[in-house]
């Protein structure tokens, strides 16, 4: 897979600056700490981790990729090249080319630049290559501005009952995109 790349106003106290944001995908092997980092940090945020969080973000090589699963970080990139996770989703297959789009997350300090915007409709884009006939997701109603991206991006609100089983308490918010 190839990286995409954005730029994206920060605002500053006197002046706008840009910011590369890359995205990149997790490959096995790769460091995965940031992904955990930055999941754990909103998860625990507003809710608590549980037993699918702490057995997905200790092994995501294994709960993720190896089961052909993919992982995009959001990388910002400073004028010197050096890069900082900021951001990253997930795609988890399903089966039949289904799969959940899980453990979005945007560091707290860079929220509202639109760097959760660009992950998810990379994660579209890179679900459509592969062949995915539609995404879901699980969200909760105490992530409102969460909720409103995945409806401003076409995912549809449908019942719990038809996707597949969730495995979050937190989960309240159930959501699909058909792809094909």
């Amino acid at each position: 897979m190839e990286a995409f790349e954005t730029t994206i106003s920060k605002p500053g106290p006197t002046l706008q600056t840009a910011l590369r944001i890359e995205i990149h995908p997790l490959q096995p092997g790769d460091d995965a700490t940031a992904f955990r980092t930055l999941n754990e940090e909103w998860i625990t945020r507003h809710f608590t981790l549980e037993k699918k969080d702490i057995e997905t973000l200790g092994d995501p090589e294994n709960t993720i990729l190896r089961k052909g699963g993919h992982i995009f970080l959001a990388r910002a990139v400073g004028e010197f090249g050096e890069a900082e996770a900021v951001g990253c989703v997930a795609l988890i297959p399903m089966g039949n080319h289904v799969y959940e789009l899980s453990k979005m997350a945007v560091s707290p300090k860079l929220r509202g630049l639109g760097i959760g915007r660009s992950l998810l409709e990379h994660a579209i884009a890179q679900a459509k290559r592969i062949g995915a006939k539609s995404l879901f997701l699980g969200s909760s109603t105490k992530l409102p501005n969460a909720v409103h991206l995945y409806e401003a991006v076409g995912f549809r609100h449908v019942p719990p009952e038809r996707l597949p089983p969730m495995p979050y308490a937190r989960a309240d918010v159930f959501m699909e995109l058909p792809l094909a």
